[in-house]
């Protein structure tokens, strides 16, 4: 039995396999500055791109970070804060703005979800009862978080950024035994990547080593060519970074795309998805016009007579087709015509003695 079968990964009602359409996640993180209202319009304006999911980040600050790095001074143009910490706390939503867009999320009829970077996050969620959780490239060596989100026993999706294949195959093996859908995503953790490291056949080389795992691209790409090149080799699964604006304030936004480019990426990949069409290489119906007015059927080279031998300068190859294909003249040599023809006229097998 072919093991790629079972390639599924499932979120509620949605199931994401090879032959399925693919699953786009707008991933907002911080980029609505800490502004519900604007978060809110990012929601809106995601869905109207025709992402399927909305996805944030969400870290418990004070324990995540040491103390000298959250007081860390970070005086720059992006900062939101004096010190790293004050830069995040500043950024971070709490249970109140979280329960206001899991309202607009399902308003929209759309997933939202979100990163968590740590355990007090993880649990935070658990509690909204969030539909599937994400871990970032940095957590896929963090077992112990590995293992409590894959505990609250919903869907997941993992990054490979910085990783090897052992890190990945360790991962697995650590979620595996909670039954969780799981989803790996192939991730270069820079941001923006460029094209040369981007490495998209490693989608060829995760889906050969893991038959029943559904694959994607966590796409830092400043584009949208790189999701269709994924689609083809595999990715189902597609995160984006998404903003409103690319001039605003915070280092995110510069390379993720505003809502005409993620419609665009949507767009493109949806359409890849039909045009790959079932492998079966047959003349399809819609091909029939064209194929007759530029294909070929034998004809009467000159007026013939009947009971004429047929010889090759007797036939004529010309447009349109419809009549005995080109392939078959050489069968037709040393047959005698069964009534008078005349020049151009399609010549057909009942023409012909047998």
């Amino acid at each position: 039995m072919n093991k790629t079968q079972n390639r599924t990964w499932q979120v509620g009602s949605r199931i994401i396999s090879d032959d399925s359409a693919p699953y786009v996640i707008a991933e907002i993180g911080h980029n609505h500055q800490g502004d519900l209202k604007k978060a809110e319009e990012l929601f809106r304006a995601a869905k109207a791109s025709g992402v399927d999911a909305v996805k944030l980040q969400k870290r418990d600050n004070a324990s995540l970070f040491t103390k000298d790095f959250y007081n860390k001074p970070y005086d720059n143009e992006n900062s939101f804060g004096k010190t790293y910490g004050e830069h995040r706390e500043f950024l971070e939503f709490g249970h109140k703005e979280y329960m206001r867009l899991a309202e607009v999320a399902r308003d929209l009829e759309m997933d939202f979800f979100a990163t968590a970077f740590d355990f007090k996050s993880a649990d935070f969620l658990a509690d909204l009862e969030m539909p599937l959780y994400k871990l970032a490239s940095g957590d896929l060596r963090n077992t112990p978080l590995l293992k409590h989100v894959a505990a609250i026993g919903k869907p997941m999706i993992l990054s490979s950024g910085g990783a090897g294949i052992d890190d990945i195959r360790r991962a697995l093996d650590v979620v595996g035994p909670y039954g969780v859908p799981i989803c790996m995503l192939q991730c270069t953790a820079t941001y923006p990547t460029e094209a040369e490291h981007m490495n998209l056949r490693v989608l060829t080389t995760l889906r050969a080593e893991f038959p029943e795992l559904v694959v994607g691209l966590s796409d830092h790409y400043n584009g949208i060519s790189m999701a269709v090149a994924a689609y083809v080799l595999g990715a189902r699964v597609f995160e984006k970074h998404f903003t409103l604006n690319h001039t605003w304030k915070g280092t995110d936004h510069a390379l993720s795309l505003e809502p005409i480019g993620m419609h665009k990426m949507v767009r493109d990949i949806q359409r890849c998805a039909v045009a790959m069409g079932s492998g079966e290489k047959v003349l399809l119906d819609i091909e029939r016009p064209a194929i007759t007015k530029m294909g070929k059927s034998l004809f009467a080279a000159r007026d013939l007579p009947s009971g004429h031998i047929l010889t090759e300068p007797d036939l004529a190859i010309k447009s349109p087709a419809g009549g005995i294909p080109p392939f078959e003249r050489d069968g037709l040599l040393g047959r005698a015509t069964n009534r008078a023809l005349k020049a151009d006229e399609i010549i057909a097998l009942g023409d012909l003695t047998p």
